[in-house]
């Protein structure tokens, strides 16, 4: 059941970010919508120009070290699914579980790219708190013949004053929180997050030679 709704919340929200047309122009949307616009209409663009390369794994990788990761703060994402583990972990572990997180997210992506079909993202209205650092931007993904999906991106602005996303709420389901009860629980029973963090390289390696088939 974990794995299903895991597959399914990550899925919408490479679903959310390729969609190529939105309800507000650019001019009505905020500084945070902006940023989901933006990855939107790069990843659409690649994904459009170069379908018969969705295939290749280093092709993917190129698009979230492009597009998707300066977008997204994975630190804060790292430090909020791993926890108190983040805490006691050393600065090789911590490193070493990004990679490797994000490894993993490469893996999700490249199914999830093959399964998309049009989309139109509708904003809902919003305030923007000049003096708040964090906020949650609420959106509807709309499909032909299909009810609206509710998802919302947590999102915080860093010192450099830029937007990024954090975490991804689809129906209510937390992309964080739905990794964080996974992987404590690995941890708990494995006997440590270095036993984890192999586990990732084993399966990243695995789907690396799937990929090569």
């Amino acid at each position: 059941m974990m794995h299903k709704i895991k597959k399914t919340l990550l899925t919408g929200l490479i679903a959310l970010s390729l969609c190529a047309a939105f309800t507000a122009s650019a001019a009505e949307l905020s500084a945070p919508q902006q940023v989901i616009q933006e990855t939107s209409d790069l990843l659409s663009a690649a994904v459009q120009k170069n379908k018969q390369r969705l295939d290749n794994r280093a092709y993917v990788l190129q698009l979230v070290n492009e597009i998707i990761e300066p977008r997204i703060d994975l630190d804060k994402v790292s430090k909020l699914v791993l926890g108190k583990y983040w805490r006691k972990a050393s600065e090789h572990q911590k490193k070493q579980f990004q990679h490797e997180f994000k490894g993993l997210l490469v893996n999700t992506y490249a199914a999830a790219f093959k399964e998309l079909d049009e989309w139109t993202v509708h904003f809902l209205p919003m305030y923007l708190d000049p003096a708040k650092k964090r906020l949650i931007v609420k959106t509807e993904i709309i499909q032909p013949s299909r009810p609206p999906v509710a998802v919302n991106y947590r999102m915080a602005v860093n010192k450099k004053g830029e937007w990024k996303a954090y975490d991804v709420i689809i129906e209510g389901i937390s992309m964080v929180i739905n990794y964080k009860a996974s992987f404590a629980k690995h941890v708990k029973e494995s006997g440590g997050l270095e036993s984890v963090i192999q586990q990732l390289v084993e399966k990243n390696k695995r789907s690396r030679a799937a990929a090569k088939q």
